[in-house]
């Protein structure tokens, strides 16, 4: 028993210390955002822009952890897609909003991530005010933590 408490402790001790002192940034916090129409002169027109919370920009360019489902979409292993939400019912389907998925740009070249692998990212977090070709988060440099 005693022995089982110490290396569970232990266990703890290097978990904390992997993720210690960054932010974990939740979908919910990243869903809470607002939204303002924006003229866009690449599509001579207005699309929705989003509007960040006080406490989402605090952490814009500060390090940060996400999870979520990877959605593959780089053949080269540059960068991928995260969602809150599996595949079938991610944004890509339309069955979620635009703040539930977010761009990982990899600091070293990943092509081992399946559709749906849930995985914990570490990363520099970067919001995207009006790139219409990008999600709204970015997470640049980003490495798997699990």
């Amino acid at each position: 028993m005693r022995k089982s408490f110490l290396w569970a402790a232990l266990g703890l001790a290097l978990l904390s210390f992997t993720t210690a002192g960054l932010p974990k940034l939740t979908w919910k916090t990243m869903e809470n955002i607002k939204f303002e129409k924006k003229y866009y002169k690449e599509i001579d027109g207005e699309m929705l822009a989003p509007v960040f919370t006080d406490e989402i920009k605090k952490l814009d360019g500060q390090e940060v952890q996400v999870e979520g489902y990877v959605v593959p979409v780089d053949e080269k292993g540059r960068y991928c897609a995260l969602s809150a939400n599996p595949y079938a019912s991610c944004f890509f389907c339309g069955k979620a909003g635009p703040a539930s998925v977010m761009t990982i740009k990899f600091k070293k070249k990943n092509k081992s991530y399946k559709t749906d692998d849930y995985i914990l990212f570490k990363g520099k977090l970067q919001l995207n005010y009006d790139d219409i070709n990008e999600f709204y988060y970015i997470l640049n440099d980003a490495e798997a933590l699990n």
